[in-house]
C-alpha cells in the first residue's frame, strides 16, 4: 500500500509539473491554445507545430480531427520531425505515401479525452505504466519517472512529454519531443 501511494505521488508531481499551464492560459508554439477551438484550429497557430499541421493535410486527417471527437493527441514538434533521418519528411508527404503517413499521424492519437489526471490514474493503476490504444490500432506506453512522462512506441522509441494538458474543444493535446512510430 505505502508503495502504492508513492507511486501515485510520483506520478502525480510528475505530470503536474508538466502541465502546471493548465491552470492559466496555455502557450504552444508562441500562441495561445484556446479550450474554445479545436485540434486543428488551435494547431495551425503553433509555430512548433507547423510540420504536424502539413503531414495532417497531406493525409487529409483535417476533418477528422476538426471532428466531436474527442481525442487525446501526443503532438511532435517541428524538431522532432526534423530529428528523422533526412527526406524522411519530404518523403511522407508525397501523395503516394499518404496512407503510410496517415498510419503513422493516427499513432499518435488515443480515442477519447486523456488529460494527465487520467494518464496519472492509469499509470498508477498499471503499477508505473499505462499502455494506450492508438486509433492506428497499435500502442504506446506511458510512464513517469524523474519528473517527467514518457510515451514509448513499439519500436522502442520514446517520446517525453513537454507540454502537457493543452484542452481542446474536441480532446486535449501533449506536446511531445519526438515523433512516434509503430511497428
Amino acid at each position: 500500500m505505502f508503495s502504492k501511494k508513492i507511486v501515485t505521488l510520483g506520478v502525480a508531481l510528475a505530470l503536474s509539473a508538466v502541465s502546471v499551464a493548465a491552470l492559466a492560459q496555455v502557450m504552444v508554439g508562441g500562441a495561445p491554445m484556446l479550450a474554445t477551438k479545436d485540434i486543428i484550429d488551435n494547431a495551425v497557430n503553433s509555430k512548433d507545430h507547423t510540420t504536424l499541421v502539413a503531414a495532417v493535410k497531406a493525409a487529409s486527417l483535417v476533418d477528422t480531427l476538426k471532428s466531436a471527437g474527442p481525442f487525446t493527441v501526443f503532438a511532435p514538434t517541428n524538431a522532432a520531425f526534423a530529428a528523422l533521418p533526412a527526406g524522411t519528411v519530404d518523403t511522407l508527404l508525397k501523395p503516394e505515401n499518404k496512407a503510410t503517413l496517415s498510419g503513422i499521424l493516427t499513432y499518435h492519437v488515443v480515442a477519447g479525452k486523456v488529460d494527465a489526471a487520467a494518464l496519472t490514474k492509469l499509470i498508477t493503476d498499471g503499477k508505473g505504466s499505462a499502455t494506450l490504444k492508438t486509433v492506428a490500432g497499435g500502442s504506446l506506453v506511458a510512464k513517469a519517472a524523474g519528473g517527467k512522462v514518457t510515451v514509448t512506441d513499439e519500436k522502442g522509441g520514446a517520446a517525453t512529454v513537454t507540454i502537457a494538458d493543452v484542452y481542446q474543444s474536441n480532446g486535449v493535446i501533449h506536446v511531445v519531443d519526438k515523433v512516434l512510430l509503430p511497428k
